[in-house]
C-alpha cells in the first residue's frame, strides 16, 4: 500500500478535500487556502513518488482530473458564500475553468499522438538501425513526463489570484492568476504541436521493420535467446547474457515484451524487442539455426511454428520443482539439462520427452561459483582479527499457493539464526532472503523483520566482544572505495549529475549501441566493488543483505556453508562443493524428504527446530571429520555435469551438433523441393524422360 509517508500524504489529501467544503461554507478565505495548499502538496509528493495509491484513488473514482476539479468548484463555491456570484472575478474565474479544462483535451490528444508515433514497431539494443532510418531526437523529457500533472497543476496560479481577490476585495490579482493559467496552458498545447509533424516522426512501422531486416541480412545471426514473459520475470534471461556473449556463433536476443527490455541488464549483445506476433513472423530469420528458450509460455509459437531452425528448451534454473518437467517441453526439438539429473527427472515424470532429445550442457551461469578453500580460524585459533566460518542463511520466499514447505522463514527461520548467532565457537552469519519475501504473506514478512532485528542485534554485541577486533582503516578505506567505484558507476551509466537527458524508446534505439569498452570497465568496476563490499565491515560481522548487490553468488563465495530451502538457490551452491543445509518445512522426514528432492540428498536435513544444525558446523570448522564431502562430489556430477569440459564448452558444441543437425534439415528440404519440381517438369513434357536419380532412362 506504499511507505508510511505515502500513507500520510494520501491521508492528509482526501481530508483535505472536506476541509475545503467546510472553508468554502463557513466562508473562510485563510482555511479554504490552508487546505488547497494541504491537498496540491499532498497530490505532488504523491505523484514524485510514483505511488501506488495514486492508482488506487483513480480506482475509486477519486482520479488526478476529478480532484483538481473538485477543488476548482469548492473555490466557486467560496466565491458565491463570499458574496461575489455578481462580481466579475465569478464568472471570470467559471469562464477560466471551463477554458482550462477545454485545453485538456487538445492537451491529452498531442501527448497521446507524440507517445503513439514515437513507439517503434520493435525496439532494439546493439543494432545498428541509425545508419539505415532517421530516428528524430525524443521531445523534451519537461514536456511529456507526468504531463497530465503538470497540465493540472497550471491552475494554481488562478487558484492563488482568485483567492488573494477574495481577501482583498480586488479582481486585479484574480485576472492575472486567471491569465497566467490560461496562457500557460496555451503554450503547453502550442509547445506539443511541433513534435506530431513529419520530421520529429520516426518512419512508419513498414520502413522501421525493412530496416531490420537489412540489418539481419548483415549481421546474419544463428543462435537466437527468445523470451516473453512478465517484467517480474526479467531475471529469467538476465542469468544467460553472459552465456549468450560467449557463445561461438552469432547471438541475436528476442524479447516479446517492452517491460523485459526495460529490465535487461547490460549485454553486449544485439536485442531485437518485437511486441506484435505479426512483426516478429515476418521478420528475416533465414540465417538462424538454433532457438533457445528460457521460459514455457505461449508467445513461444510465434517462433516455434519456423521449421528452418531447432528449437530448444534451456529453463531458468534446475530444481526439482515440477515447472522443470512441463510437460510443454515436448515441442521443442531438444532440452538441455544441465546434468543426469534434469534427464532422470523427464523420465520419472514420463510426460512426453524423450530420452534421445535430452543434452546434459551444464550450468553455464555457474563459472563465478568458486570452490571451497577451506575454513578459517576463528577466534579460538588465534585469528587476530577475529575471523571465523561464515555461514549464509538464504531462504526462499512463501510462494503463492501457501505451501508450508515453501519457505523455512516462516516456521524455522528464528530458530536457525538464533542458533547460528549463539554457536560456540562463534560463525559469522549472512543473511540473504528472496526479495519477494513477504509479498504474499504477512507471516512471513513479519518473520522476515523478526530475523532481521535479530541479526543486528547479534552484531551490535559482537562488535562490543573483546575477542573480535575491527581494522578501523582498512574497513575506512574500503568504503571511500566504495564511494568512488559508485560514483563512477553512476557516470557510466548515465544516472549522475547533469545526466538527466530525456529520451523514449526510439531514441533509446537509435543509440542503443554498446560501448564495449565502457561496458568492460562496468565489469571490472563491479568486480571491484564486490572486493570493497567485503572489506568495508569486520570479517566477523552479521549481516542483511538485501538489493541486487552483492549477488548471491558473490554471498556462495565468501561463504563457508549455506542454509536453504528447496529451490535452484541449492542447486547452484551444490557447485561450490561447500556443506549446506536444507530445512524440511512440511516437516516429511529426512528420507521422505531425500526421497522427493534429489538436491537434498547430500545435505544435513533440518527439522523446524533447527536441532540439526550442529552436524553442519562440525563439518565446517572440520572438512576432514565431514561425512557428506563424498556425497556432495557425487550429487554435483549428477547434477551439474562434469567439471570438464567446461560447461560453456559443453554448451557451444551442443550448439554447433544442433546446427548441423538443422542445415542438414534444410538441405534434405531443398533436395527435395527440387526433386519434386524436376519430376513435375518431367510429367509436363512428353517423350523420353530421366528419372530423377538420372541412373537410367525410363520411356
Amino acid at each position: 500500500m506504499g511507505s508510511a509517508a505515502e500513507l500520510a500524504a494520501a491521508a492528509f489529501m482526501m481530508l483535505g478535500f472536506p476541509v475545503l467544503m467546510l472553508a468554502a461554507l463557513v466562508p473562510s478565505v485563510p482555511a479554504f487556502a490552508a487546505a488547497a495548499a494541504v491537498t496540491y502538496l499532498a497530490d505532488h509528493y504523491l505523484h514524485r513518488k510514483s505511488s501506488y495509491l495514486v492508482n488506487r484513488l483513480s480506482k475509486v473514482r477519486a482520479g488526478l482530473s476529478i480532484r483538481f476539479l473538485i477543488r476548482q468548484l469548492l473555490l466557486i463555491l467560496l466565491l458565491a458564500r463570499l458574496g461575489f456570484a455578481d462580481d466579475l472575478i465569478y464568472y471570470g474565474a467559471i469562464a477560466c475553468f471551463i477554458a482550462f479544462y477545454g485545453l485538456q483535451a487538445p492537451h491529452g490528444a498531442l501527448v497521446t499522438l507524440i507517445r503513439n508515433r514515437r513507439r517503434m514497431p520493435v525496439a532494439t539494443r546493439n543494432v545498428d538501425l541509425a545508419s539505415r532510418i532517421r530516428i528524430p531526437d525524443a521531445p523534451p523529457r519537461r514536456l511529456l513526463h507526468r504531463s497530465a500533472e503538470k497540465m493540472l497543476h497550471l491552475d494554481l496560479a488562478a487558484v492563488a489570484g482568485i483567492l488573494v481577490s477574495a481577501a482583498l476585495e480586488s479582481a486585479v490579482a484574480g485576472f492575472v492568476g486567471i491569465g497566467v493559467t490560461v496562457g500557460v496552458g496555451c503554450l503547453y498545447v502550442l509547445a506539443l504541436v511541433p513534435y506530431v509533424r513529419g520530421s520529429k516522426v520516426p518512419p512508419n512501422a513498414e520502413k522501421v521493420l525493412a530496416a531490420v531486416d537489412d540489418w539481419l541480412a548483415e549481421y546474419r545471426p544463428e543462435t537466437v535467446l527468445y523470451f516473453s514473459g512478465s517484467r517480474d520475470s526479467a531475471y529469467q534471461v538476465n542469468m544467460w547474457l553472459e552465456t549468450m556473449e560467449q557463445l561461438d556463433s552469432k547471438p541475436l536476443i528476442i524479447l516479446r515484451e517492452r517491460a523485459i527490455l526495460n529490465n535487461l541488464a547490460p549485454t553486449t549483445v544485439p536485442v531485437i524487442c518485437v511486441p506484435g506476433g505479426v512483426h516478429l513472423m515476418n521478420l528475416d530469420l533465414s540465417s538462424v539455426r538454433v532457438a533457445l528458450y528460457a521460459a514455457n509460455v505461449g508467445k513461444n509459437i510465434h517462433l516455434l511454428r519456423v521449421p528452418t531452425m531447432k528449437h530448444v528448451f534451456i529453463g531458468h534454473g534446475d530444481s526439482d520443482k515440477l515447472a522443470s518437467v512441463n510437460p510443454y517441453s515436448k515441442v521443442y526439438d531438444e532440452v538441455w539439462t544441465a546434468g543426469r539429473a534434469g534427464r532422470d527427472r523427464y523420465a520419472i515424470a514420463d510426460v512426453g520427452v524423450r530420452d534421445d532429445d535430452i543434452v546434459e550442457v551444464g550450468r553455464p551461469q555457474l563459472a563465478p561459483i568458486q570452490t571451497w578453500q577451506g575454513v578459517p580460524d576463528g577466534p579460538r585459533g588465534g585469528a587476530a582479527d577475529g575471523r571465523c566460518p561464515t555461514v549464509l542463511y538464504a531462504p526462499t520466499w512463501e510462494g503463492w499457493d501457501g505451501n508450508p514447505g515453501n519457505t523455512s522463514i516462516v516456521l524455522a527461520g528464528e530458530n536457525i539464526v538464533q542458533k547460528l548467532v549463539q554457536a560456540d565457537p562463534p560463525v559469522r552469519v549472512l543473511y540473504k532472503p528472496h526479495p519477494f519475501t513477504g509479498t504474499v504473506s504477512k507471516q512471513a514478512g513479519a518473520a522476515h523483520r523478526r530475523i532481521t532485528a535479530l541479526v543486528e542485534q547479534a552484531a551490535t554485541a559482537r562488535a562490543a566482544d573483546p575477542r573480535f577486533t575491527a581494522g578501523t582503516a582498512t574497513q575506512a578505506a574500503a568504503r571511500a572505495e566504495l564511494t568512488r567505484i559508485e560514483a563512477r558507476l553512476a557516470e557510466l551509466s548515465g544516472k549522475g549529475k547533469g545526466n538527466g537527458k530525456g529520451g523514449d524508446e526510439a531514441e533509446a534505439t537509435r543509440d542503443g549501441l554498446v560501448d564495449v569498452a565502457k561496458h568492460e570497465e562496468i565489469a571490472r568496476l563491479r568486480a571491484a566493488w564486490n572486493e570493497a563490499y567485503w572489506r568495508s565491515f569486520p570479517v566477523w560481522e552479521h549481516r542483511v543483505i538485501t538489493g541486487a548487490e552483492p549477488r548471491l553468488y558473490d554471498c556462495f563465495n565468501v561463504c563457508d556453508a549455506m542454509v536453504s530451502d528447496i529451490s535452484s538457490v541449492v542447486s547452484d551452491f551444490i557447485a561450490s562443493g561447500k556443506p549446506y543445509a536444507v530445512t524440511d518445512s512440511a516437516e516429511l522426514g529426512a528420507e521422505e524428504f531425500k526421497r522427493h528432492n534429489t538436491a537434498v540428498r547430500a545435505a544435513t536435513i533440518l527439522s523446524n527446530s533447527a536441532a540439526e544444525l550442529g552436524g553442519l558446523l562440525a563439518a565446517v570448522r572440520d572438512p576432514a571429520a565431514d561425512p557428506l564431502a563424498e556425497d556432495r562430489g557425487e550429487l554435483k556430477r549428477y547434477l551439474l555435469g562434469p567439471d570438464e569440459p567446461t560447461s560453456i564448452d559443453q554448451f557451444n558444441t551442443a550448439v554447433a551438433n544442433l546446427a548441423i543437425k538443422a542445415e542438414a534439415r534444410n538441405v534434405g528440404q531443398e533436395s527435395r523441393a527440387a526433386a519434386g519440381t524436376a519430376e513435375a517438369v518431367s510429367a509436363a513434357v512428353p517423350g523420353p524422360r530421366v528419372s530423377v536419380t538420372g541412373d537410367d532412362l525410363t520411356a
